[in-house]
Formats: structure tokens, C-alpha cells, sequence
């Protein structure tokens, strides 16, 4: 059990889960170097939204947020958003990445995360009958209002029955 999952696992004791995600993720080593706040987690956690506010620790040689920042903010999310969403009974894997640079980034930046229940749903029969998929979750970094797309980041996310995950990997 990795260190963030005991750390939950205690935490589920004193505070409510959207709110042990928002602290546990801001105050984590590794997010807090990105630069990125969660400033909004929905009680059912279907919706997390993130602040990526520009300022010296991560403005690049022209004086806009370094891209890196900008995808580090993002990276984690939808995974670990849908590994708490869809349970123990399913292997959650980030499997690939593209980020699409727009136009450079001098205000603060904001993104979005959703899954519906309906998608759930959806994720929970195609791993029940093929065992294992993929699913693609689009994000996009934007100003406060939505109306300028700064970056796009493409996530690819692997989703495999938990038995099927260990059997496939015992055989290979």
C-alpha cells in the first residue's frame, strides 16, 4: 500500500473524502511542486477544478507559465480522481500523454475535471466485459471565465478488473 493510500485510509477517519482529496493533494510533495492549488472538489467527486496562478516559481525564459507546470498541474488528476471514484475492484493506470501548447500563458490558469455517472457506469460494464480498456479525458487549461484555451492535455487511462490485472501479470 503506497504512502498516499495509508495516508487516506487514516485521514477517511477525521474528514470527509472530497475534502481529504483537496488537502491530501495540495499539501502532497509532489503536487505542490507543480505550483497548482485545488480550489474545488464536488462532495461526490465528480468535479475537481484547479488554480495554476502564475508567478515566479514557474514562469519560463519569456515570462509565461513553463509548460511543465502547466502539465504537471494536470497529470495526476483524472486518475487518481477515477480510482476513487470507481473502487478497489479495478486496476487504475496512466498510460499516455499529449499536451497541446495554444498560446502562451500570462494570467492565471484553471481546468476542469468531470466524470459523469453515466461514464462510470459505462467504464464499470466495458471492464466487466472485455476485462481491461482504455479511456481518453480531454482537459483543458483555461483563463478564469473559460473563454481562452491556453493548453489541451490528452490523457490516456488504463482500466482493468483487478483479478484479470494480476492474473495477466502472474503470466507474463
Amino acid at each position: 500500500m503506497s504512502v498516499y493510500k495509508k495516508i487516506a485510509k487514516i485521514g477517511s477517519k477525521l474528514f470527509s473524502e472530497h475534502k481529504l482529496f483537496k488537502y491530501g493533494f495540495n499539501y502532497s510533495p509532489m503536487y505542490k511542486r507543480s505550483t497548482a492549488k485545488i480550489i474545488e472538489v464536488s462532495p461526490n467527486l465528480l468535479h475537481i477544478r484547479i488554480k495554476l496562478p502564475i508567478s515566479y516559481k514557474n514562469r519560463n525564459y519569456v515570462s509565461s507559465i513553463f509548460g511543465g507546470s502547466m502539465f504537471s498541474a494536470v497529470d495526476p488528476i483524472p486518475m487518481v480522481q477515477l480510482m476513487n471514484l470507481i473502487g478497489d475492484d479495478y486496476v487504475v493506470w496512466d498510460k499516455s500523454a499529449q499536451i497541446f501548447f495554444k498560446r502562451p500563458a500570462k494570467e492565471n490558469l484553471y481546468a476542469d475535471f468531470d466524470y459523469s455517472e453515466k461514464e462510470l457506469k459505462d467504464i464499470k460494464n466495458q471492464v466487466s466485459e472485455k476485462k481491461e480498456i482504455e479511456i481518453v479525458k480531454t482537459t483543458q487549461l483555461t483563463n478564469k471565465n473559460r473563454s481562452v484555451i491556453y493548453c489541451e492535455v490528452k490523457k490516456t487511462i488504463y482500466v482493468a478488473d483487478k483479478k484479470f490485472y494480476k492474473q495477466k501479470r502472474k503470466n507474463k
